[in-house]
């Protein structure tokens, strides 16, 4: 194997794969990419077996085709701080790998990449949706940080993607809050729905920025294929069902308050430094124009309140919330303003963006209360 590349072209893909490897494996194979040289195309491939990322470039002067491991980190590591300039790969018979660059030479062994795992296919009954990029990396930026953390309750460490012949809802919920984004133009020629584990939609976070074309999803009950320009992502889903989630969003919320969210935000965190460090429980007080947020810590002898304009519309209350699933909300929802929806006291608050200029975008948070007395 011999070819010629572009060490920013190369490098590029390499972090982007490297967020695949996991620290512990179960094959010591996965420690490396896979390196596949047809023609003038090198595809690099890493997995850890439950999600495999391809990424195909193309180089130059390229002979003797052949299929290849490397040791990811020490490949990624030699690379990663020199200037833009072309590397010459050749593997030599003895199964060294020989990178030579203007002012240096590294060599590498190189493993058979005949024991390199092959990606799970997925099944030909498959359920195809096209996503642009833009918007599927919108949901994702919108809905990552809400999924849980259990291992008791995997279906709950993913996105739920629910797709209808009218619109599409990404979900995630760890129980505490839930988001909802939904798309009216996004939709599929028959109801279905996969959760798309935690992991991989952190890879296709950090993938998707320049994207723009349209994203092919590809997915029967096992796995997903997620296809876009030189990159193929093909992970396997959560296996379960998900939680009847629109149970559980209230309606005919009466008590509604429309606020800055930002002003909001920084006031929950300024007076979430006064409030008991097991319960992280902080106050809203509703009333006409004004929410008034307070925590106290009794054991140290603290407390704190702010109090912050609003438009309120409702019987004047008083809700608790854990101030840290609150701010985190906050911080991820979009626009100026959000309106704070209540029934009562007893019964989760909706947070709902006001002002979204997309027509066809649909943003819903819903947080659990804490009892006043927690």
């Amino acid at each position: 194997m011999k070819f010629v590349v572009s060490s920013s072209e190369l490098l590029t893909p390499l972090q982007a794969l490297s967020r695949v490897i996991s620290a512990k494996n179960s094959m010591s194979i996965l420690e490396n990419f896979l390196f596949r040289l047809s023609g003038q195309n090198l595809m690099i491939t890493a997995s850890d077996l439950e999600t495999t990322v391809q990424a195909s470039i193309q180089v130059q002067d390229a002979a003797e085709e052949g299929v290849l491991a490397v040791h990811a980190q020490r490949l990624t590591n030699s690379l990663k701080d020199l200037t833009e300039q072309p590397l010459e790969f050749t593997l030599s018979s003895d199964g060294v790998l020989h990178i030579s660059h203007a002012k240096g030479k590294f060599q590498l062994p190189a493993l058979p990449g005949d024991d390199y795992p092959e990606p799970q296919a997925i099944k030909e009954d498959f359920t195809e949706l096209s996503i642009p990029a833009p918007t599927l990396l919108e949901g994702i930026n919108r809905s990552l940080y809400a999924t849980a953390e259990e291992e008791l309750r995997p279906v709950m460490n993913g996105i739920l993607f629910d797709l209808g012949k009218e619109l599409t809802t990404l979900v995630a919920s760890d129980a505490h809050k839930l988001l909802c984004y939904t798309r009216k133009d996004v939709v599929a020629s028959k109801a279905s729905r996969f959760i798309l584990p935690k992991k991989p939609a952190s890879i296709l976070k950090n993938l998707l920025p320049k994207v723009q074309d349209n994203i092919q999803v590809r997915f029967d009950d096992k796995n997903a294929v997620f296809h876009f320009p030189n990159y193929l992502l093909i992970c396997r889903l959560v296996d379960g069902n998900y939680p009847a989630y629109r149970s559980v969003i209230p309606a005919n919320n009466l008590n509604k308050a429309v606020v800055d969210r930002i002003e909001l935000l920084n006031s929950v965190r300024r007076v979430a430094v006064y409030s008991n460090q097991a319960s992280n429980l902080i106050r809203l007080k509703l009333e006409q124009d004004e929410i008034t947020i307070s925590a106290q810590n009794l054991d140290f002898s603290m407390s704190g309140y702010e109090q912050i304009g609003c438009q309120y519309s409702g019987e004047p209350m008083e809700i608790g919330f854990k101030w840290v699933f609150l701010a985190e909300i906050l911080a991820n929802l979009p626009g100026q303003d959000v309106s704070l929806e209540l029934s009562d006291p007893s019964r989760a608050g909706l947070l709902i963006p006001i002002g979204l200029t997309d027509p066809n975008e649909d943003i819903c948070a819903l947080i659990m209360p804490m009892m006043i007395g927690a």
